[in-house]
């Protein structure tokens, strides 16, 4: 997790115990964690149903894990809960898409100037703002651009500072 994002975070009132939890900060090993629908598991990539379609989404080192709960329907997998937390964008676009994974939730604004996206099948949905409490604010946005988001798309969810 960037550095920047744990003192935007405090700044914003939220406790250094709740940043650990929130970003999956651990002490001295790797972290586990990911948080799989195992009725979807088995699903196709990008499974079209009549509500919308189902995918595997890749959580990138930034990205508040409690959004999780709110993307009902997808499998969430954090970067850390295979040891992905230490590649770069590039390396870490390649591994998803050859992981099968539909949709890299990320923080890094800067991805798009960095990484040469055309071609890429693995959509891209970027948030504006990693503060916590802002996040929470703005959930809905972040859910509808995750549900909108199609093969190698790439969009920035605009979040401001409040």
């Amino acid at each position: 997790m960037p550095v920047a994002t744990v003192f935007e975070n405090l700044k914003a009132g939220v406790s250094i115990e709740e940043v650990m939890e929130e970003f999956d900060v651990t002490r001295g090993n790797r972290s586990t964690r990911c948080w799989n629908l195992p009725h979807v598991a088995l699903m196709p990539r990008f499974q079209q149903t009549r509500e919308r379609t189902w995918m595997r989404i890749r959580f990138d080192h930034g990205t508040p894990r409690s959004l999780a709960r709110s993307l009902e329907g997808h499998t969430v997998t954090a970067a850390r809960s295979r040891g992905w937390e230490r590649l770069t964008n590039g390396a870490l676009l390649g591994i998803a898409e050859e992981a099968g994974f539909d949709l890299l939730l990320t923080t890094d604004k800067n991805i798009r100037y960095q990484q040469n996206l055309a071609g890429r099948k693995i959509a891209i949905v970027v948030l504006g703002n990693p503060q916590l409490p802002i996040v929470r604010a703005h959930i809905q946005r972040i859910i509808a651009a995750v549900n909108a988001a199609t093969a190698g798309s790439y969009c920035q969810v605009e979040i401001p500072v409040e």
